[in-house]
């Protein structure tokens, strides 16, 4: 699947029927970030979860296809990165492509930094600073 660049956020939700409606919640963080704004309209796509037999396919599939929950980054990458908000324990936080966050201890929110990637999980990854970058450079 093509994920396009205008990509807001990328999460994993369910949906809920209240009311004769069906909802889907948006995390709050999405909102906190700044990359949604509450009272505007969005595409939405709506993707099925993969089953147990869709995950423990034989080998024998000609094209495995990845899955969306693959990070974007691996451990000893480094990139260059702007700080866009600190956390609740007061490290930055950073987003990279299809909005996977990116949380860099030691950084003030604006802050640009280069950084490598230490530790990568299934939805978030850890990075140190490697150097702090003017905005000139």
């Amino acid at each position: 699947m093509e994920i396009p660049e205008q990509l807001h956020c990328l999460f994993s939700g369910s949906v809920d029927e209240r009311n004769g409606s069906y909802v889907i919640e948006v995390p709050e963080q999405e909102l906190r970030l700044g990359d949604l704004v509450a009272g505007e309209t969005y595409r939405v796509a709506v993707l099925p979860s993969p089953t147990t037999s869709e995950t423990n396919k034989s080998d024998a599939d000609p094209q495995p296809q990845q899955t969306s929950q693959t990070p974007p980054v691996e451990e000893g990458e480094q990139r260059t990165v702007e700080i866009e908000d600190i956390g609740d324990q007061g490290d930055g936080i950073t987003r990279v492509e299809r909005g996977f966050v990116v949380i860099v201890p030691d950084t003030k929110q604006s802050e640009r930094v280069t950084i490598e990637i230490t530790d990568v999980r299934e939805n978030v990854a850890f990075a140190e600073v490697v150097e702090r970058v003017s905005y000139y450079e």
